[in-house]
């Protein structure tokens, strides 16, 4: 039977919302239809037969036939202009036709409904037209009382207190109810759009993005900037079509974003086939040591996952990684597609570190291996000629270094 609602008025390429709403509102129908059953039968016990209790009955009768009619246009706002119209005007005919707001027990409390219902399923526009239909029913209710037959009928005390609770009751009911769901639904977009803020942007950055809707730019005085790369990334590519060359990067660098968030590494970015991130920036113990742990914890996966692909007769990348500590400038550049990034000669540093070191190890500069000497096992490899630095002090890490 669910599966029969999830079908109304569903056209090929809706998205998750459209289909949510239109089953939303057919919900809210159906919900109304049997509401005005149980109003019908209540104004027919109270009152007989006569136009009070047709009215509840004439709104089941239009509301009812908007639903297979909007179905079968696959149009979904058909039934919600004929939800909006009926519950409007027909309960503004059922109060002018009882003749007071007290003796019907406040029923045009239920117009309220029409414009709640424009502004989840329509426009704000449109619900602002339809506000203000709301406040003219009501003004025409409460100073004019209008009485479409010339006569009152007697309603008790113990009946009108029936109808303000069934009206004003259930009415404020459907309000809350709706109110509860716009803010569970903000609450819960929200906290997606926080997430996704905090996978672009250190925690301290993103909250000062939200506050002032800028970030300044901040100088960093220690911070450890890590560079991998692929070794012959291009040829190997080409071997691989694009989805499987797309896949197996994303396995790799999602293994690393698990790896740095352990020891409390920002990732920076991925360019190509090249990932950098940066210890220190948010803070935490020894953001050196820390780099050179997650740098040999990632030569242990892509050398294990060389191993595994190569059982399979598939090709694993193997991998450079250079690491190198000192002072940077951190902050958020452009307007669109903003990105948090790191400048100085430090990240150029890191990079040679990358590009002169070996495949499997962890290559560090001579300012990384004065910082974790007392914790770090090393090779020394001597000075080497680096583009644009001259002669530069490298060590390697050893596999079982000691922390």
């Amino acid at each position: 039977m669910f599966d029969r609602f999830k079908r109304f008025a569903k056209e090929d390429g809706d998205s998750a919302e459209v289909s949510f709403n239109k089953l939303l509102i057919l919900f809210i129908a159906l919900t109304c239809c049997l509401c005005g059953l149980c109003w019908s039968i209540l104004y027919l016990f109270v009152f007989g037969w006569g136009i009070v209790a047709f009215l509840p009955l004439l709104f089941v009768i239009i509301v009812g036939s908007a639903i297979p009619i909007s179905h079968y246009l696959r149009n979904h706002k058909i039934l919600v202009y004929a939800q909006i119209l009926c519950i409007m005007w027909v309960t503004a005919f059922i109060q002018w036709s009882i003749g007071s707001l007290d003796q019907s027990g406040f029923v045009t409390a239920w117009s309220f409904v029409g414009p709640l219902v424009a502004l989840i399923f329509l426009s704000f526009r449109e619900s602002v037209v339809w506000m203000a239909m709301f406040i003219f029913i009501i003004f025409i209710s409460a100073v004019i009382e209008p009485n479409l037959f010339g006569n009152r009928p007697v309603v008790s005390q113990q009946t009108r207190g029936l109808f303000y609770l069934m009206n004003i009751g259930m009415a404020s009911s459907v309000v809350f109810a709706a109110s509860a769901w716009f803010a569970l639904t903000i609450k819960k977009e929200k906290g997606i759009s926080d997430s996704l803020l905090l996978n672009i942007l250190p925690a301290e950055v993103a909250e000062e993005l939200k506050v002032s809707g800028k970030v300044e730019p901040k100088y960093f005085e220690n911070v450890t900037v890590l560079f991998t790369d692929f070794k012959e990334f291009t040829k190997i590519a080409a071997s691989l079509s694009a989805k499987e060359m797309v896949a197996e990067i994303n396995h790799c660098f999602s293994a690393f974003d698990q790896i740095i968030s352990r020891y409390n590494i920002e990732k920076i970015k991925t360019i190509g086939d090249a990932y950098m991130a940066a210890g220190g920036i948010n803070g935490g113990e020894c953001p050196p040591c820390n780099a050179v742990k997650a740098g040999l914890e990632m030569q242990q996966f892509m050398a294990e996952r060389k191993t595994a692909l190569e059982k399979a007769g598939a090709t694993g990348f193997e991998m450079r990684l250079g690491i190198h500590a000192g002072h940077v400038v951190a902050g958020v550049v452009g307007i669109k597609k903003f990105q948090y990034d790191i400048w100085g000669d430090t990240v150029n540093i890191a990079s040679r570190m990358e590009h002169h070191g070996d495949i499997g190890r962890v290559n560090i500069s001579d300012a990384t291996f004065e910082l974790v000497k007392d914790k770090v096992t090393c090779e020394y490899r001597g000075e080497i000629e680096v583009k644009g630095k001259g002669m530069m002090t490298m060590y390697y890490v050893q596999k079982e270094a000691i922390f």
